[in-house]
């Protein structure tokens, strides 16, 4: 038995975001099963049984029975059940400054959220700002100041926490719609798009194409902010370098090329993640440096 997560589409779901990085970076097992938005039907209607009372995503159904939904309430429960991992800071005066800052994101912020909904696939240029979003990215970046002050860095509260997780999809939105904030601030939002859990939701994001048109925005598209991405690309037939699926260790069925040869995967899901950004894959780069 293992946890498993329920979350919403890779490209746009913030809150699954959230979700999925209290696994991700941390290292904790799970299994995720991904809800679509736009299937014709309600989030609460495709939930299974057993985690239906959640109603939305995240939700997680522990391996003990355990149904938890709301990001925080993952979060802490997460904290609770495995102490060693990291979620919180150990230190009590960095786990108050994470904590106070991670609810305040979970509270607040209403015209970023509103005004620029989380698109990880594209970025946009010449964004109108209004005095509601101007004060939420003020408060923003003095509450991110205020934090690297005091716990000196890298992350929010030194090492990365719970609050660096909430914060995560407002670094996609800053680098998404080119929102202006400080050289520090955006030292930060890069911190983000360089961290290999959220690079690797991204990726998700590109091998689940739906474009859903309620979040598509009438903006100039720029490139996106992030790291630069090594070339990959899709081939349909092998011979593959490996015999094995370095994600599953099933025999390969679908074929991408990098770094000059070609490499296999056991389902398009696989195939497609990897080649959106293969370097943010550590089972794949294993494989690929211990292949002669």
């Amino acid at each position: 038995m293992t946890d498993i997560l329920y979350i919403g589409d890779y490209a746009y779901s913030t809150w699954s975001l959230r979700g999925w990085l209290f696994f991700d970076a941390f290292g904790l097992s799970k299994k995720t099963i991904m809800v679509p938005f736009g299937e014709g039907q309600t989030v609460a209607e495709q939930l299974t049984d057993d985690v239906k009372i959640a109603r939305t995503v995240p939700c997680v159904a522990l391996k003990d029975g355990a149904v938890v939904w709301d990001s925080m309430a993952i979060g802490e429960e997460l904290a609770s059940r495995h102490p060693d991992a990291g979620l919180w800071p150990k230190e009590p005066k960095m786990r108050a400054l994470a904590r106070s800052l991670a609810a305040e994101m979970h509270s607040g912020f209403t015209a970023l959220r509103t005004q620029c909904p989380m698109n990880v696939r594209l970025a946009y240029s010449d964004v109108p700002i209004d005095d509601a979003l101007d004060a939420d990215l003020a408060r923003l970046q003095d509450i991110w100041h205020y934090a690297l002050d005091v716990s000196g860095g890298p992350w929010l509260a030194g090492e990365y926490s719970i609050a660096d997780a909430f914060f995560a999809p407002v670094a996609g939105r800053i680098a998404g719609f080119s929102l202006p904030v400080s050289e520090r601030c955006m030292d930060y939002v890069q911190r983000h798009l360089n961290h290999g859990p959220f690079r690797r939701w991204r990726s998700m994001g590109f091998a689940k194409p739906d474009v859903l048109p309620w979040y598509v925005q009438p903006y100039e598209t720029v490139p996106w902010p992030g790291p630069a991405l090594a070339d990959a690309e899709v081939v349909d037939t092998g011979p593959a370098a490996n015999e094995l699926c370095p994600y599953s260790g099933k025999p390969v069925t679908h074929f991408l090329t990098y770094a000059g040869r070609t490499w296999g995967v056991c389902n398009a899901f696989c195939r497609d993640k990897t080649v959106a950004d293969p370097e943010a894959w550590p089972a794949f780069m294993k494989m690929v440096q211990a292949t002669p």
